[in-house]
């Protein structure tokens, strides 16, 4: 077992970790000694459009001498959320750390939106992260101790007009901003078990493959963007301090770095 390292001796299950915040956040992880359960609906390269797999993620990890699963699953449907958490926790033993990173978005107008769209969106951003929870937590409260990390985003924040900025946006926003009230009453609810519940969002923007695809780098100064590694960085905190002292935040990645003093290199 890897010694010095703030992870060590846990496991961590990372949804959505083919690409992009997903990955880093597993890299990370694993870096720090945690046994890695990843999962994604893409499962080789060429299975996408966009460049990731979970068996690359596993991949690196296993090749900077970490330890890791792969196991490929649709979050929207139920057998699968059960199936990645039994063949994570059967391959390393129960999760301590639950990290909800994955989701599928469609920027288009709500009076435009396909309803089928919409309930896949609630199901994979906000049911998958509600169900997984309930199967993790019994052994979390076994162990006194366990963190719950939700991804969020600054959509979740509600626009301020008029005048407003065009936009379509509203489902995504409706998603996260349910997310975040669910960490914030997990937390409350767990607090006395030890168990931390915290959601995340990205200062800046976070340029993803899904974010070229949809073009929101191009609408955001290039000053803004930020490098996916400040998201691994702050999720690690997140997933790693006392459960008795951070839990029930919604917090800002770089607000979050500069709290704790630490900082990320610009070329990470």
């Amino acid at each position: 077992m890897a010694t010095g390292k703030v992870l060590s001796g846990r496991v961590a299950l990372v949804t959505g970790a083919s690409r992009g915040i997903g990955e880093a956040i597993a890299r990370r992880f694993a870096a720090e000694g945690a046994h890695v359960g990843v999962t994604a609906r893409t499962q080789e390269e060429g299975d996408h459009r966009f460049s990731g797999s979970i068996a690359t993620t596993l991949t690196a990890i296993q090749d900077a001498g970490g330890a890791a699963i792969a196991v490929p699953a649709d979050l929207s449907r139920a057998e699968d959320r059960v199936r990645v958490v039994d063949a994570v926790s059967g391959e390393f033993g129960p999760i301590d750390v639950l990290v909800n990173n994955a989701a599928i978005t469609y920027f288009t107008a709500s009076r435009e939106f396909d309803l089928r769209r919409w309930q896949l969106m609630f199901d994979v951003q906000v049911l998958a992260p509600f169900h997984l929870a309930q199967l993790v937590i019994p052994g979390m409260q076994s162990s006194r101790s366990g963190w719950i990390l939700n991804i969020s985003s600054p959509a979740a924040t509600h626009p301020t007009g008029p005048h407003y900025a065009a936009g379509s946006h509203t489902v995504y926003g409706m998603c996260k901003a349910a997310l975040e009230r669910f960490s914030t009453g997990l937390a409350s609810e767990l607090y006395a078990d030890g168990i931390a519940v915290n959601a995340l969002s990205p200062t800046g923007l976070v340029v993803t493959p899904g974010v070229v695809h949809h073009e929101l780098d191009k609408r955001i100064p290039k000053d803004r963007h930020e490098p996916v590694a400040v998201m691994a960085e702050a999720a690690l905190l997140l997933c790693s301090q006392d459960p008795q002292a951070l839990t029930g935040r919604i917090a800002s990645s770089q607000e979050l770095l500069g709290e704790f003093n630490v900082a990320i290199s610009s070329d990470e």
